[in-house]
């Protein structure tokens, strides 16, 4: 399965003066640094916990429909499926009903009757789900220990500009309890 970021989101769940506030930058020096951190720190957390912050549109291309049933994205939560399209053999689109779907947003998966769905007549990429997630567009809707180990990794990445991780006694790429912020958001996969 492939995920592609069809629209990011529209802000990020911190703003400048936030993280200037933050850091204890008083000065206007850095900020194209604080706000190019703030854009690779919310990605960072979103790829460790799987979980898309504010309200993003994602594409998911399949193979084919899972043998179980339903479909468990690896990007959440999930709030709207959008479209569903499959594809068959000469590269013809065939859009399928979105209301055959039902999206549970508690368990993220993406269900319908394995009976009612076409098989795509195409052996890779026959079938593309278009789906919104994200916990909210504002970022009073991102939980609070997000926000906030988005907030530890700006500051230390901020703090650590130019040193490199790893033996020597150089700087860690990030900070140790950002892990234990994020654990209950974790989305594993096999």
């Amino acid at each position: 399965m492939s995920a592609i970021l069809l629209v990011p989101p529209a802000s990020e769940p911190l703003s400048l003066a936030q993280a200037r506030q933050f850091l204890r930058v008083d000065h206007a020096d850095d900020d194209a640094v604080i706000t190019a951190l703030i854009a690779a720190a919310r990605a960072h957390v979103e790829a460790l916990t799987r979980r898309a912050l504010l309200t993003q549109t994602w594409r998911f291309v399949l193979d084919a429909w899972p043998a179980n049933g339903p479909f468990t994205p690896r990007i959440g939560p999930l709030q709207t499926l959008l479209a569903a399209r499959v594809f068959d053999a000469v590269g013809a689109v065939h859009a399928l009903d979105v209301e055959s779907f039902v999206v549970d947003r508690v368990a993220n998966v993406i269900a319908a009757p394995c009976w009612a769905l076409p098989a795509p007549d195409r052996a890779v990429a026959g079938i593309e789900l278009d789906v919104i997630c994200g916990f909210g567009a504002l970022a009073s809707d991102v939980p609070a220990d997000l926000i906030h180990a988005l907030k530890m990794l700006l500051a230390h990445w901020y703090d650590n500009r130019g040193l490199v991780g790893g033996s020597g006694g150089a700087a860690a790429s990030q900070p140790a309890s950002l892990h234990a912020l994020i654990a209950p958001y974790r989305g594993l996969s096999l």
